[in-house]
């Protein structure tokens, strides 16, 4: 049980750590489809999945877009969310 909440964590935690480099980079104003850099082509494809869905709901003010944090926050409480269930079914199952 404790393994699948560690991988749980461990994953979103490195999404996470993506979405926020995808952040400071889109601050910065890299854009990876210009640049030939693959390093920074993967860190966007692999945040892109993430992003999709907060994309289609109206978080966008101005032309500040809250979807990544809304994404961020998610991520930061989806481990807690999945421990909290699998230990709940569990103790029912005892």
């Amino acid at each position: 049980m404790e393994a699948i909440v560690f991988f749980v964590g461990a994953v979103c935690k490195v999404f996470y750590w993506l979405l926020i480099v995808r952040v400071i980079l889109s601050w910065v104003g890299v854009n990876p489809y210009l640049h030939s850099n693959e390093l920074l082509g993967a860190v966007f494809q692999a945040t892109d999945f993430i992003l999709r869905p907060f994309k289609r709901l109206p978080l966008q003010i101005g032309m500040m877009d809250f979807s990544p944090m809304v994404a961020i926050l998610t991520l930061y409480f989806i481990p807690q969310l999945v421990a909290t269930l699998l230990y709940s079914l569990v103790g029912a199952i005892r």
